[in-house]
């Protein structure tokens, strides 16, 4: 199994691992990055909810390994968890920062999204208390 990525090395920057090149990176080396670099991660777009079952095992990999997954999506939370599909992700996913962005919305004072509509939002919590529980 392969994802398309790039990697935010926390020491040198963005390093492009595949990103433009067609070119996809077996879970292992992208694994055998985070490990070595020891960093978390968040998955962004284009939409990683768009390929879901590519995506999954990837981000099944980090939390097995003891890493924090965030992940970047234009789905609404209660389209995720309407969709079989798309919440099958959620196990893995420790915070998800949902909506699509707005630029009539757009604020630039908020941390880790970009208009006020998106929502950061605690998946595990959320789902044991079957309601949106918000990453302050």
């Amino acid at each position: 199994m392969a994802a398309y990525c790039a990697i935010m090395n926390k020491n040198h920057g963005c390093i492009p691992s595949g990103l433009g090149e067609d070119k996809a990176v077996p879970i292992e080396e992208i694994m055998e990055r985070v490990t070595e670099e020891d960093f978390n991660v968040t998955l962004t777009g284009g939409d990683p909810w768009w390929q879901v079952e590519i995506i999954l095992p990837l981000a099944k990999a980090i939390k097995e390994n003891g890493y924090t997954v965030w992940c970047y999506t234009g789905f609404t939370w209660e389209e995720i968890t309407a969709s079989d599909r798309l919440s099958s992700i959620l196990p893995w996913i420790d915070v998800v920062v949902e909506g699509r962005f707005v630029e009539e919305l757009r604020d630039i004072s908020l941390r880790f999204r970009g208009s006020s509509n998106q929502r950061m939002i605690r998946v595990a919590e959320s789902l044991a208390r079957n309601e949106v529980c918000l990453y302050q």
